[in-house]
């Protein structure tokens, strides 16, 4: 299936006019983009270069659609982001404003998912299900969440405000507001560190005297 460059833009400009919390919430992305990752000097590099940006409004633009019962096109975006950017959101899923997808690859976003805000995430992490049940399946991140490279949350489970995921963990039970877990399976291993793991970033597990 092709799209001509044309539709799709006037896709986009639709979908921007007739919800501007689309626009709100790319704003916020892409400070959080700039604020959190240390290699990005300035806002045009997010805007042109960083793919984690580019298939998270990707991803807006077809949740939009998904809504207005559009759901070929929602489908056909989604398939595209996965192919070029190697994320693949389903549009169905919820997200909030402030995401971050740092060295975004790999991502994987499940249809029942919710996103809070100013979460961020690194490569290679899933949010999926366990099963074939076709209700509610997937995780509901809290807000300010940071999730390591690399690490699986599994389930319809609900992962705690401002808490951390250590890299390569996999999740299959919920975790508690402000904490940090770790391991196969995750396991509670210390408190989250700070107010907000999302915004500094910190992912050192320290160590408890």
């Amino acid at each position: 299936m092709e799209i001509s460059e044309e539709l799709l833009v006037r896709v986009f400009s639709d979908a921007y006019l007739a919800q501007p919390e689309i626009v709100q919430s790319a704003r916020a992305d892409f400070i959080a983009f700039y604020e959190r990752d240390p290699a990005c000097n300035k806002f045009l590099q997010t805007f042109l270069y960083y793919k984690g940006f580019q298939a998270v409004q990707s991803y807006r633009v077809s949740h939009w659609l998904w809504n207005n019962n559009r759901k070929d096109l929602a489908y056909f975006i989604q398939s595209r982001c996965s192919e070029v950017y190697s994320i693949d959101i389903h549009p169905a899923a919820v997200i909030g404003k402030g995401l971050m997808v740092d060295h975004g690859h790999s991502i994987v976003i499940g249809e029942t998912a919710v996103v809070g805000d100013n979460v961020s995430m690194l490569h290679s992490v899933t949010l999926g299900g366990t099963g074939k049940n076709e209700k509610d399946r997937h995780p509901k991140v809290g807000d300010g969440v940071l999730i390591g490279a690399g690490a699986k949350v599994l389930g319809n489970i609900k992962i705690g405000h401002c808490s951390r995921i250590a890299a390569g963990s996999v999740v299959l039970k919920e975790v508690p507001p402000c904490k940090t877990v770790a391991g196969v399976p995750a396991k509670i291993v210390g408190e989250a560190g700070c107010d907000q793991p999302s915004l500094t970033m910190d992912q050192l597990i320290k160590e408890n005297k």
